[in-house]
């Protein structure tokens, strides 16, 4: 518990104030405040070390003693602060506050961090450590601060997962990475589920050029591998490869192709003039109550637009086996899984924030900086508004492979 500070000694301090400066500059109370009680910390560190107060008679013939001090400069929230570290005769001290080798004070990678997981560049965090701290801070400590999260990222990426799933939605981002020398366009994929508790959580990143049943066929196994047992549904933007990859590792799984994609690439097809017009018969298809009504909807479109846009219906058709899923279930589970806009939400925050920089030197670079936007990007996800709804539905249609959370 903090302790409190009496209003005498707050008066004390104050004596003399004038100006923000007078608290805040370079020469202001705080960092003189936060220098003299790192100063003091680490003096009665040191007492607790040695086993007696400076000064006491007690310390005679103990073996160990008081032997000066050394000159430290670390960085922190107010700029670099030197201080006087302490040390004993022995040199067996080991401060605590301050460690041994210790440059920077807690927090201060944070802000580091904070600013790289933001988009900045190394030279753009270098700007803005030295406008608001005064701190010069080099682009190796800044590489090496950053680097520190790579393993966070492994721990990340084979962190046990719940055994099952209620949906998993699956998208992809491009990304600029530099690859033998040249910068080409790569595959991030990423696997947004909804748990047992309705909240949103990123199973894992994969990086891959070309995305094939191979490449998904190995997803699948390192999601089982790493605790999945069975995903009631699967939404998919029409991932080549992926339902014949997800079906040999979980063979229950619903894969639904996701719908608003479907609309997307078929009014690639059309002109502006007719995009109004065709909206509506589109809509008509996937919003009919049955499979068959839809599949009616789908021929009286194609019997409206077909002489004019074949590519449209063609589409569909092909996709259908993974458009009907849909049909199958009440509309408090149609909404959440008929387009993997929960996903693409995820994927508009992290394009802002990759799109400033250009390209990556490696896949780890990229990872990390992606991690770090999903890391911030987690606490304003909200369970979806129709999860109570569906819980029980999930319940009676999939029965024993679904059991809702008990929190």
């Amino acid at each position: 518990m903090a302790q409190a500070i009496r209003d005498e000694l707050i008066e004390e301090l104050l004596q003399g104030y004038g100006s923000p400066a007078d608290l805040l500059g370079e020469e202001g109370l705080f960092r003189e405040l936060k220098k003299r009680l790192l100063e003091r910390a680490l003096g009665a560190e040191l007492s607790e070390h040695l086993g007696y107060e400076k000064g006491d008679p007690a310390g005679r013939g103990t073996g160990n003693s008081r032997n000066g001090h050394s000159s430290k400069t670390v960085l922190g929230d107010d700029g670099a602060i030197e201080i006087a570290v302490p040390r004993d005769r022995n040199g067996s001290f080991e401060p605590q506050i301050v460690s041994k080798g210790q440059t920077r004070l807690d927090g201060f990678d944070d802000r580091i961090i904070s600013l790289y997981a933001r988009g900045l560049s190394v030279r753009e965090i270098q700007g803005h450590l030295l406008e608001l701290y005064g701190v010069e801070v080099s682009p190796d400590l800044i590489s090496r601060v950053t680097d520190a999260v790579l393993e966070e990222v492994r721990e990340w990426q084979n962190r046990p997962l719940d055994p099952v799933y209620p949906v998993i939605f699956f998208d992809a981002l491009r990304v600029k990475i530099r690859d033998e020398g040249l910068v080409r366009n790569k595959a991030v994929y990423v696997a947004l589920a909804l748990n047992g508790e309705g909240e949103k959580e990123v199973l894992g990143l994969w990086i891959e050029q070309t995305e094939c049943a191979k490449f998904w066929l190995k997803v699948m196994n390192e999601l089982k591998t790493r605790g999945v047992g069975d995903v009631l549904i699967a939404v998919v933007d029409g991932l080549k490869g992926f339902p014949d990859a997800i079906g040999a590792v979980f063979p229950l799984t619903t894969v639904q192709t996701c719908i608003i994609h479907l609309i997307r690439n078929s009014l690639a097809f059309v002109s502006w003039k007719d995009r109004k017009l065709i909206m509506p018969d589109l809509k008509a298809i996937y919003r009919a109550e049955t499979a068959d009504a839809a599949a009616a909807e789908l021929d009286a479109f194609e019997a409206e637009w077909g002489k004019r846009y074949p590519a449209i219906g063609q589409a569909w058709r092909r996709a259908w086996e993974h458009v009907v899923p849909l049909f199958a279930f009440p509309p408090a589970i149609r909404k959440m899984i008929y387009t993997t806009n929960a996903v693409e939400s995820l994927n508009r925050s992290l394009r802002k924030i990759i799109k400033t920089r250009g390209s990556f030197p490696t896949d780890e670079a990229a990872l990390k900086l992606l991690f770090l936007a999903i890391r911030n990007a987690g606490v304003h996800w909200r369970r979806p508004i129709e999860w109570t709804a569906a819980v029980g539905q999930f319940a009676i249609l999939f029965g024993d492979r679904f059991e809702p959370s008990a929190r």
